[in-house]
């Protein structure tokens, strides 16, 4: 890759901000020329006496306005009134080793190579269990830091899940430097934070969570413990929004480019105002150091999550029971829809609240209680974010036709496993039937080991058609093609020639992989 540069001087901001400088540099100019005409009026009339040059009605106004250009704006009032309400968080977790675990080395888990000076040292003065950090029952004790922000004056404060996720002990000091122990009050693993209430004292300093949302080009500041050196501050602004980072169905990040690191996780970022805008959770590096992208947990999930956690110790999210996928422009295209918007079910679970309700695999759920739905991401959002046993309206898109549809939200399991429809034989694959406009081969999914009874299963796939380029694999099993069932590739040639029959470019195709069904936008070749 080659390094390229802009050159700003052809950006009309450029420009812009390069008059604002001639201003300031043309005033400083401006008090050179008065201060020359000065020495020279003096020289030429001694009489009346020196001027004074640095006193005049000029002089102060050229100082006024190259002050208004040059003076920084600093943030030390807002870190003297924030810093306070943020801890270091120190943790120590046993973890189980395995004394046929070869990676660790033998039984006292050395780092060091056996007789050389080092393992004899540690071995004669590394405490009474030999190697530091080592047990004599097995098990290692691993202590971590991170940091954390109170919310209120009673001790109960802000972190990470995975902070404190599985620590045995949990101690944090506060920015005048004393340590206090904690206890965890509860976790929720899904968005990534904790709540941990600081025994010992009853008056400390905490943060404001805010009212409104950041944004892009906001100043933020982050404060926290990166590396040990607790207290740290760094600025930034907010980068981005609406952050997806591949953690789950509720990513819904703040991007921000104030230096985050190792140790800040857990830790606030601040606006300008002093109030929380969100908790400092993840960040990008190739090289393990702060890059300027780092990721916060919005403040309006930081009060959902943290209310729950501190009422009952856990979180309890709605659940509608669908499988759902995001609406590309070429599904849109497929279901006559103008723009690419709301969330594709690709399966309603069995007895769920969505299929009691009556939604079906290929609709399309655009708005919850009158909110439009943006997308998939956006549905799980909204749902999760509701209690379970709350009555809610779903706008659907049902075969071209716009229904509402009544629902009970019921509660999101802990675990949601999918579940494959998976046979004992092992007899040799079926050749199948071509599908030459596709690029596939078809069999029926009945006479194919392993492939369930309905549908039609892939047994071969041209390595150059469309087919292959939009992720069809030997085993797939094809439910639907353009909204009909199919059994045999007789029934996949008669709905690809009725949707050609009704100009359609494209054709959707409910596919099951790996127990797990999706929507797949196929276009249809010419001729």
């Amino acid at each position: 890759m080659t390094d390229r540069f802009t050159d700003l001087s052809s950006l009309p901001s450029y420009r812009k901000s390069r008059r604002a400088l001639f201003s300031a540099r043309k005033f400083a100019l401006m008090a050179s020329v008065v201060a020359g005409l000065g020495v020279a009026a003096y020289g030429l009339s001694p009489s009346n006496g020196p001027a004074d040059l640095f006193s005049s009605p000029a002089h102060a106004q050229v100082a006024n306005e190259v002050s208004k250009v040059a003076r920084p704006i600093g943030f030390a009032d807002i870190v003297e009134r924030v810093k306070p309400s943020v801890i270091s968080v120190k943790v120590n977790i046993n973890e189980k080793v395995a004394k046929d675990d070869s990676s660790s080395g033998g039984d006292d888990d050395t780092p060091f190579q056996p007789g050389s000076p080092m393992e004899r040292f540690f071995r004669r003065f590394g405490g009474p269990d030999g190697f530091p950090g080592m047990r004599g029952n097995g098990r290692r004790q691993i202590t971590g830091q991170g940091s954390g922000f109170f919310i209120s004056a009673d001790g109960f404060a802000v972190t990470n899940n995975h902070v404190v996720d599985g620590a045995s002990k949990v101690e944090v000091t506060t920015d005048d430097g004393k340590t206090y122990s904690a206890k965890v009050i509860g976790t929720d693993q899904r968005t990534d934070l904790a709540l941990i209430k600081v025994e010992g004292g009853s008056n400390f300093p905490f943060a404001k969570l805010a009212d409104g949302k950041p944004r892009i080009g906001d100043w933020v500041l982050a404060v926290g413990n990166p590396f040990g050196l607790g207290g740290t501050v760094t600025a930034g602004i907010v980068s981005a929004m609406g952050r997806d980072i591949g953690n789950g169905p509720y990513d819904d990040f703040i991007q921000i480019d104030a230096p985050v690191n190792k140790g800040n996780s857990g830790g606030p970022a601040f606006n300008v105002d002093g109030d929380v805008v969100g908790v400092n959770t993840a960040i990008y590096s190739p090289s393990g150091g702060s890059v300027g992208i780092a990721f916060s947990i919005p403040a309006s999930t930081v009060k959902n999550v943290v209310a729950q956690l501190k009422d009952k110790g856990s979180v309890s999210r709605g659940w509608i029971g669908v499988q759902i996928q995001p609406v590309t422009q070429d599904i849109a295209d497929s279901l006559g829809m103008k723009k690419a918007e709301g969330a594709l079910v690709a399966e309603p679970q069995a007895n769920g609240p969505a299929a009691k309700a009556g939604v079906q695999s290929g609709d399309v759920i655009t708005a919850v209680n009158g909110e439009p739905v943006k997308d998939a991401r956006e549905l799980a959002r909204t749902i999760g974010g509701i209690a379970p046993g709350t009555a809610v309206k779903l706008n659907v898109l049902h075969k071209g036709q716009e229904k509402t549809l009544d629902l009970t939200l019921g509660k999101l399991p802990d675990n949601i496993e999918a579940k494959a429809d998976v046979g004992g034989d092992n007899s040799a694959p079926t050749r199948g039937t071509d599908v030459p406009k596709l690029g596939l081969t078809v069999a029926p999914a009945n006479s194919v080991a392993g492939a369930g009874k309905e549908g039609v299963v892939v047994t071969e796939v041209d390595p150059k058609s469309a087919a292959a380029e939009r992720g069809f694999k030997e085993g797939d099993v094809i439910l639907e093609v353009a909204g009909k069932n199919v059994s045999t590739a007789g029934d996949v040639r008669d709905a690809l020639a009725a949707a050609k029959n009704d100009n359609k470019n494209s054709v959707l195709m409910r596919v099951k992989s790996g127990g797990q069904s999706r929507f797949v936008a196929v276009p249809l070749a010419k001729g």
